[in-house]
């Protein structure tokens, strides 16, 4: 009694604690520690040299990188891309830190102190420092005075982020050396003797030409060709590698039901446009007024020619094309509605050659001005002015300073010098933009076309409450019918008339069809037991899923029974050639030429006079073993029936010729084509032999 009161007290931390060694008496204790192992791997986001990598720990990593990320690129880090591009720098960093430097240690690599100096010097400068552009002249070079000037700075930053910086430079310029050094090794070892490269050369340069019969495989099953269990075990047994699964996947069928805009949403749209109409025809702000109204369009400013706005709406491109101003007539694109407000019309060139100088600091704009004077009246010499006062010095298209040369719309759009594209030639002007002011002048033009700015209202057509609730609770009565079983969804989608999608799926899926971001399918499929289904799954609040587990498809080796029908199939096409083979044989026994030959299997006879393993690379091309069996064949000599991988052949190589046109240059690219591949696929492999494993797509 005593000890259940204490049990009782200590509440069920305790229970746990008195069950657990309670029950390794009665199971093994290795089978516990495998279940605990497997429950905390759950939570995961990886593995790395047999050493879990915890949510918490990556994500911790992902802070880290997403303050270098923003640093380098000077925007945020928030958005879906590039939270990607970040958790995959931290995993690669994680890969090479833990795995791949441990490994290329093993192998007799390292990177040396002294070695490690010399990367950030000027003859053998790291590729990862000059590719950041932090420590950069302003012609792109890379200077070891901007290093140092960033390494004092780092000593006295009280913020830490330049130390946070660089620590990732060291550790990116370490990793890359260590990959440049392995992969040396790697092409090194990967070594083409003469005799080898002798003999691709012969093989590719061989050329025959040959006479031949073909017998087609018949698609129809020959019920007298069977395989018996005991073969699809054999087969299984010998080829059990090639039924190696690296990821669990799932076989799922779903039904989406998408809300979609009814004919009486698409009306009221309609309806809200008509009222709109007239404003956006009329406004003196029309970019605020495509805000306001939450135009999918924006004002850009840009000037577009004919056919320019096809892109958007070949209708509104049509009748920009054939007017000067004005509103067009409302279009429907879709369900959606558009209209086109041209706000004006110019002859525009579409590349414009500039020169310019760029002032910077207290009284750069008047400065500007001041240059623009002496410019305009005195006819100053614009590149000595730029030498003199611009802080860019480095452009100097043609060899004078101050010329940007030929620039396009597309070079322009966002600097705020768009005005450029109309400016007058040989007047200067000033600008300014910003912290920066300009002077700018246009010296040559191209021929000017007729161009428009353009001003497009889009309104989307936003599907109802209502319509929204008719699509959820078709999903709700066939979630409803499917009772939780597979069995009932299968009936319930029969009965309905509903099309179930079948998919097999791993953890990283996140698209069904069209529709993106519906990750909370798949971790549903993988939560799930085989031969359930699912209430309903919303994604993006537009698409409502009933899904239904079929079957689970564990990692490792697929079991026989989940690959019998391939193994099956499989034996069945080789015995059926076989006897094919033997058929062809018995109607052609003592015939010795290909004509008799022909005739004695209904065909006719085909020649081709460039049989060589070249044309197994096109598309379309030769039988592959068929090309094999006449590359080995003798010449003048009746060959087969053989068979093939269409059909039964028997064939005569009537001659060969050697040609020249595969050198040494071409083993040797065809070599080490196949030795970069070997290094592209190191990390791949080296993961596979350390007890690595990404399991992120688990849990993003």
């Amino acid at each position: 009694m005593a000890v259940l009161e204490k049990l009782r007290k200590w509440g069920i931390w305790l229970s746990i604690a008195v069950a657990l060694p309670l029950l390794l008496f009665i199971i093994d204790p290795s089978q516990v520690i495998q279940t605990i192992q497997s429950i905390s791997s759950k939570y995961d986001v990886g593995r790395i040299e047999g050493k879990g990598i915890s949510y918490t720990e990556f994500e911790s990593e992902v802070a880290r990188y997403s303050a270098v990320f923003e640093m380098l690129n000077g925007a945020s880090a928030n958005s879906e891309e590039a939270q990607k591009q970040v958790r995959d720098l931290a995993w690669n960093s994680l890969l090479d830190s833990r795995m791949f430097i441990a490994q290329a240690n093993k192998a007799g690599i390292y990177v040396e102190k002294d070695e490690l100096l010399g990367l950030m010097g000027e003859e053998n400068t790291s590729p990862v420092l000059v590719q950041s552009g932090i420590f950069a002249t302003e012609n792109a070079q890379f200077s070891p005075d901007a290093l140092r000037e960033f390494l004092d700075q780092k000593e006295v930053d009280e913020t830490g982020r330049l130390s946070l910086l660089w620590d990732f430079l060291m550790e990116q310029v370490v990793s890359a050396r260590y990959h440049e050094k392995y992969n040396a090794l790697m092409l090194a070892a990967d070594f083409q003797n003469d005799a080898e490269q002798a003999r691709m050369i012969a093989d590719n340069n061989t050329v025959s030409s040959v006479d031949f019969v073909t017998v087609p495989f018949t698609y129809t099953r020959d019920t007298t060709v069977t395989v018996s269990s005991k073969e699809i075990k054999d087969y299984y047994k010998a080829h059990k590698e090639q039924f190696s699964q690296p990821k669990e996947t799932r076989d799922i069928e779903y039904v989406v039901f998408e809300v979609k805009p009814s004919a009486e949403d698409v009306a009221a749209a309609n309806e809200a446009f008509a009222a709109l109409y007239d404003e956006f025809g009329t406004t003196e702000n029309v970019r605020q007024f495509l805000q306001r109204n939450n135009s999918v369009t924006t004002y850009d400013e840009l000037w577009y020619k004919a056919g320019e706005l096809a892109s958007v709406n070949s209708e509104i491109d049509s009748w920009v094309s054939a007017n000067r101003s004005g509103v067009s007539p409302v279009v429907r694109a879709g369900d959606d509605f558009m209209a086109a407000r041209i706000m004006e019309t110019a002859a525009v060139p579409d590349s414009v050659y500039v020169r310019y100088i760029v002032l910077r600091g207290a009284g750069a704009r008047n400065t500007a001005d001041s240059l623009v004077n002496v410019l305009g009246k005195r006819g100053a010499n614009f590149s000595a002015l730029a030498e003199e006062f611009s802080i860019d010095k480095n452009s100097a298209a043609d060899g004078e300073i101050g010329n940007l040369g030929w620039l396009t719309q597309s070079a322009l759009r966002g600097s705020g010098l768009q005005s450029l594209l109309v400016a007058p030639k040989n007047k200067p002007y000033a600008v300014t933009n910003g912290a920066l002011s300009y002077v700018l002048e246009v010296t040559k033009t191209t021929a000017p076309v007729q161009k428009k700015k353009v001003a497009v209202f889009h309104a989307e057509t936003v599907a109802s409450s209502e319509t929204a609730n008719e699509a959820y609770n078709k999903a709700n009565n066939l979630a409803s019918l499917s009772n939780g079983k597979y069995e009932d969804f299968a009936a319930a989608c029969t009965s309905a008339g509903h099309y179930a999608h079948p998919l097999t799926i791993n953890e990283g899926t996140d698209t069904y069809g069209t529709i993106k971001r519906a990750k909370a399918v798949t971790r549903w499929a993988f939560d799930a037991k085989p031969g359930t289904a699912s209430s309903i799954i919303t994604v993006d609040q537009n698409y409502f899923f009933v899904a239904a587990l079929k079957d689970v498809h564990k990692k490792g080796y697929a079991p026989v029974s989940q690959v019998s029908s391939y193994i099956e199939n499989t034996l069945y096409a080789d015995k059926a050639a076989e006897k094919q083979v033997a058929a062809v044989r018995e109607r052609i026994e003592g015939l010795t030429d290909l004509q008799s030959i022909a005739d004695a299997l209904g065909t006719t006879i085909s020649h081709n006079d460039e049989v060589s393993f070249a044309t197994m690379s096109y598309y379309g091309g030769l039988d592959s073993k068929f090309v094999g069996a006449v590359s080995g064949a003798p010449e003048n000599v009746l060959t087969g029936p053989v068979a093939g991988n269409t059909g039964v052949y028997v064939f005569n190589v009537s001659g060969r010729t050697v040609e020249s046109h595969f050198t040494e240059d071409d083993a040797a690219t065809y070599h080490n084509r196949f030795a970069q591949l070997a290094a592209y696929r190191l990390m791949s492999i080296m993961q596979e032999g350390t007890d690595t494993e990404d399991n992120r797509e688990r849990f993003y």
